[in-house]
């Protein structure tokens, strides 16, 4: 065992008393094996049923495996927000209100809410992503900053500040004289910061989590729609392959053709931290002619 006076979590790094079995911070198990490929992606702990995370005076605790739930008990003067939706029970004591989003008429082309949800304690309420998957929480010390990929947020404490972003990842094709905008992350992502006073982020991720530090200057791709959250210091662009003989970057054809042999990557470039999860959505993507891309996009073919 850890010297309970001296533990410091593997995953946020935050120090405490050792004598819970669980990380007040992040909930991660205490003294959990670090699960690390040879790749070097770490597999996320799962918070373990019934486990607490404490932020101010308040506390969350992560209840069910299959399907969890984040219930929260806010003390007076302690809230939260969060997209209504999620919301699963209350009781009468805590406080519902609207919180109006910037952006409104962008914000619905891109299929975000127009409204978050906020509520204040003395009080209770519960929250579920209602699928299956992990409740990931992440403390943000002050100066912290986190960028989400849109629908995995789940809920944030007050203190942390939301905004949101165009990350500039498209692709633009042609099908005849049809030409369709893609954008395989989405439209917008989500950022949130603890500017004055550390908070508190849940999020939700689908399958298995896996975290990665990549050093300056390192790269990975990954499909784009299994990217959870990265820093704001990790760099994102478009990767097209195309199998040699199958499809040409320039335009040319071979017999027997297949145009949905191309392949779509998120191309994740150090320093930072990286989040993905192992349940994904396929890209609907039909391979028809690339006519444009953004700017820092490559191509290779096999």
């Amino acid at each position: 065992m850890a010297d309970a006076a001296n533990y410091m979590c593997p995953w946020c790094k935050h120090a405490f008393d050792a004598n819970s079995s669980s990380c007040p911070a992040c909930g991660a198990p205490v003294d959990v094996r670090k699960l690390a490929t040879k790749s070097g992606w770490n597999e996320l702990p799962a918070i373990k049923d019934m486990a607490k995370i404490q932020f101010g005076q308040s506390f969350c605790q992560v209840e069910g495996n299959f399907v969890p739930v984040a219930d929260f008990k806010l003390t007076a003067g302690d809230g939260v927000y969060f997209a209504h939706h999620l919301m699963l029970w209350k009781d009468d004591h805590a406080q519902i209100t609207a919180m109006p989003l910037k952006g409104g008429w962008k914000r619905v082309l891109a299929g975000m809410p127009l409204v978050m949800t906020q509520a204040v304690g003395p009080g209770r309420i519960a929250f579920s992503k209602d699928k299956p998957g992990e409740v990931i929480a992440i403390p943000l010390n002050v100066g912290r900053t986190m960028d989400v990929r849109e629908h995995v947020f789940m809920v944030a404490t007050h203190s942390v500040a939301y905004d949101w972003f165009n990350p500039g990842i498209w692709y633009r094709t042609r099908d005849d004289k049809n030409v369709e905008t893609h954008y395989p992350i989405g439209m917008f992502m989500d950022r949130f910061s603890a500017a004055g006073k550390e908070g508190l982020l849940l999020l939700h991720g689908a399958g298995n989590v896996f975290v990665r530090d990549l050093q300056p200057g390192q790269s990975i791709l990954i499909k784009p729609t299994a990217l959870l959250f990265k820093d704001t210091t990790v760099q994102m662009n478009l990767h097209f392959e195309y199998p040699s003989g199958i499809w040409n970057p320039y335009g040319t054809w071979s017999v027997g053709t297949v145009w949905s042999n191309r392949y779509v990557w998120l191309r994740l470039t150090g320093p930072g931290r990286v989040g993905v999860q192992s349940n994904f959505d396929k890209i609907d993507d039909l391979g028809h002619r690339l006519v444009d891309f953004e700017a820092n996009a490559t191509e290779v073919q096999w």
